[in-house]
This record gives structure tokens, sequence and C-alpha cells, in this order.
């Protein structure tokens, strides 16, 4: 699902443009584009300041940035280049320098702009030309117009409702659909971290490696928040946010479980059982929330037994297993998106190859004057076929080219195994979510439990002293 963010830059346009310009997220630069300016991003933000300079007026905003993403495994990053240049051509109309560049080092293939905030047509600010009036006649409002126009018709998904409101509500509301958030990317990035750990202490240090600022204090009640380098750079007054924001299975006890399953030592759980105790309460109202209490404890320990056949007591390592199983699922059903794409395109290109192969042979049993005739006569096709063929050899170059039928049927293929191993997901996220919830609810009474009996322990000690 395509979704789009537009802000402004005010001071750190040249590195901005480099960050972009990055070669291990543009393939060594194969994937930018520039419009007006150079390749080379700090000659670029010369280009764009030597036409601010004639400008009309002065501005504090220095240029333009917006971003792009797509669903994974939706587009190739060469057909992404070329959504973005038709979004540029429609957004910009020519007017404004651009630098276009397609970032292909995460999960989803997505794309910057950074235009000029001035226009080389008449020398106003992007402001006064496109960003005054009603709210419906916004440029952001026009960019997330444009960019869904384009996405259709380029059978990309779009977002169907969304709530159109300035910039981070609906850039955010579009990214969590599609679990492009920061905090969804966050909560990714931690776990490849916790795959990879030795252990908690281990992680903390591995968090750098990976692009997440970590703050523990384990003497604090708000004990381990994360912040992704990115969000940080991008937003400078960004705030860390909480581990239990994000999740129970991202708390400081359920990570270190998490690491020590994946390298499959023993997780210690209580023997004790639990207990469902009902006191002599002070007052009714008391009593009612108890028995609130006991009867959804009943019920939670009762429906997860049944449904997964997991014993109360179980349920923390239960759930650090699921929680293991549905990323590697996840982690599975993206690969088959991304094969799948790949062999759309190549399919759209063997149609093709097949439907302008008919010139070339023709071309190949006609000689002298008559072959002369078929190539004017026919020039067009010809040159396409010619275009065509190349691309073929440059996706199969040892010569061993399936046939469309062959392509047809290996993806059905795939779309059965994406079927079925997205129903497999669905599955295990819901254990995932259920055995959070039971294990949350249970951690939270036995919590209550030992208060009160603490409390208990506290008056009867304070009566004997009387």
């Amino acid at each position: 699902m395509a979704t789009t963010k537009l802000f402004a830059i005010k001071t750190t346009e040249a590195k901005a443009l480099a960050y972009i310009a990055n070669p291990e997220k543009t393939d060594d630069g194969r994937l930018i584009f520039t419009y007006g300016c150079s390749s080379d991003p700090a000659q670029a933000s010369r280009d764009f300041s030597a036409v601010r300079a004639g400008g009309t007026g002065l501005n504090t905003v220095l240029s333009q940035h917006f971003i792009q993403s797509f669903k994974p495994g939706e587009i190739t990053p060469e057909r992404a280049l070329e959504v973005g240049k038709e979004l540029c051509e429609k957004f910009l109309k020519g007017e404004y320098q651009y630098f276009l560049a397609v970032h292909t080092d995460t999960d989803h293939t997505h794309l910057h702009v950074i235009f000029n905030n001035v226009s080389r047509a008449n020398g106003r600010t992007f402001e006064t030309n496109m960003n005054q009036g009603k709210v419906k006649k916004r440029a952001w409002k026009k960019l997330f117009d444009l960019s869904d126009e384009i996405c259709k018709r380029h059978h990309l998904s779009v977002i169907d409702h969304p709530e159109r409101t300035r910039g981070k509500s609906h850039w955010e509301w579009d990214m969590n659909r599609q679990g492009l958030s920061w905090k969804a990317k966050l909560k990714h990035t931690i776990d490849q971290v916790v795959k990879a750990s030795e252990d908690f202490d281990d992680f903390l240090r591995k968090c750098a490696e990976y692009g997440v600022l970590v703050e523990y204090d384990p003497d604090h009640k708000i004990d381990l928040k994360f912040m992704l380098v990115e969000q940080k750079e991008r937003n400078p007054r960004a705030k860390m946010t909480r581990a239990k924001t994000l999740g129970w299975y991202y708390e400081t006890r359920q990570i270190k479980d998490r690491i020590a399953q994946y390298h499959g030592v023993m997780i210690y759980t209580p023997r004790t059982k639990v207990r469902v105790i009902t006191k002599k309460p002070p007052n009714k109202f008391v009593q009612d929330a108890i028995d609130r209490g006991n009867m959804k404890l009943a019920s939670i320990a009762k429906n997860v037994i049944s449904e997964y056949g997991v014993e109360p007591e179980q349920i923390r390592p239960a759930a650090m297993s699921a929680y293991a199983n549905s990323r590697s699922l996840l982690s599975e059903l993206n690969s088959i998106n991304t094969e799948i794409e790949d062999l759309k395109v190549k399919l759209k290109v063997l149609r093709k190859y097949r439907k302008l192969k008919v010139y070339g042979e023709e071309l190949k049993t006609l000689s002298g004057s008559e072959a002369k005739k078929y190539r004017k006569d026919n020039s067009a096709e010809l040159t396409e076929y010619g275009q065509i063929r190349t691309q073929v050899l440059e996706l199969y170059p040892s010569g061993h080219i399936p046939t469309v039928e062959n392509l047809e049927q290996k993806i059905n293929a795939l779309i059965q195994e994406r079927s079925l191993k997205d129903q497999q997901f669905r599955e295990a996220d819901k254990r995932v979510r259920d055995l959070a919830d039971a294990q949350r609810t249970i951690e939270e009474f036995l919590r209550q439990e030992r208060n009160e009996q603490q409390q208990d322990r506290k008056r009867k000690k304070n009566g004997n002293l009387e």
C-alpha cells in the first residue's frame, strides 16, 4: 500500500541529500534520478542554492522532502523509480529542481524526493505557489491524491479511506496499516537484535549495531526505552519509546526469555499454580471487584487450555515460542511476495517479447529490398522488439528462456503457497496475541494478589504491636 509524507528542510539540506543518495541504499547510485541538478548530492545542494539566490524573497525553508513507501513485495526498485518520476512530473510540473532516490535497504521499497523550495519558473517559493488557500487545495493533499492516482494506474494498492489531515497523522495512519510505522520498524529491528544476541547484556550492546538507541535503567519503574537512529536523525525532538508501549513481548523480562529460547536455554517458570482465592472483603464493592477478577482469570485459563492445550503456568514459554514462529512465518511470507512480484515483472516482459518476436522472425526470412521495405513499414515494432529482446537477455543471460505458460504456472503455485502461508501466519498471530493477553492478565492478577497479601501482613503486624 503506497503512502506519502511531505515535510520541509530548513537547515540540513546537504546532509539530507547525502543521506538519500547513499550508495548502499540506492544500489551504488543506480536508483537515482535528478532533474535540473547534479546527481552528486553536494553539488545538487549548490545547484538548489543558486536558484534560491535569484528568488523573489527570503524564506527559512531551503527545500521540501517527501517519501513514498510501498507495501513489502509489491513493487521492484526499477518500477518504483518510474512511479517516482511520474509523480514528480505531475506534482512539480517541471518548475522545481529535484533529486529522486529509491531505497532498497529495508523490507519495503521506498523512495525519497528532495526538491528546491524555490521555483525555477518564477522565483517564488513552493508555499506561495502551491501551499496556500483552503485545505482541499493544499499541496500536501494534492501529493497524496496524485500518489494514489498513479499507484492505482500501476495496479499498486492504495488507502481506500485515509483520514486526510496534515502531515504526520495521515502518514502514520497509512504506515500503521501496512506495518511500516516507526514503531513497526523499531519492533522488527529489535526482533533481529534478539535473534543475534547471546544474552540481555549482549542485546543492549548490539542494539547500536542495528541502528537502535536504547536506555536501560533496572532501578527505574520504566526500565527500558528504544528509538531508531534513523528516526532521531529525521526528527531530533523525537522521544524514546517505552518498551511497554511496543507490547508485552518487548518488555525486559520477555526479551530475556526470547533470547534464552533462541539459544535453546530452559526458561524458568514458577511451579506455583495460579490460584483463585476469594477472601473476606471489608465491603461489598471490594467483594464484587474480586469476584469479577477471579471469574475473568478462571475464564482466561480455561480458554487457553481448551484452545491451545497450554497450562496457565506454561503460558509464558508458549508465548515466546509462538512469537518466534509467527516472525518466521512472516519472513517466509515476505519472501514469497517478493518472488511473485519479480516473476510478474518477468511475465510482463515475456508476454511482450512473444507478441513482438514475430516481427524479428519475419525479418530473418527476408533479404535485400524486401527486408529494407519491411524494416521501413514496421520500424516502430522492430525497435520495440530490439528493446524487449535486450531486456529478456538481461533477465535470462544463460539463454534458457521459460515459456509464458511455465511462468504463469509458477506464479499460480506461489500464490497458492502464499495463501496457505498467510493462513498459517494469521493463526500463529492470533495465538501470539491470545497468549500474551492471557499472561499479561494473569501477571496483573498475581501482582494484585501479592499486594493484598503484603497489606494483610502489615495489618497483622500492626495489630500485634498494638
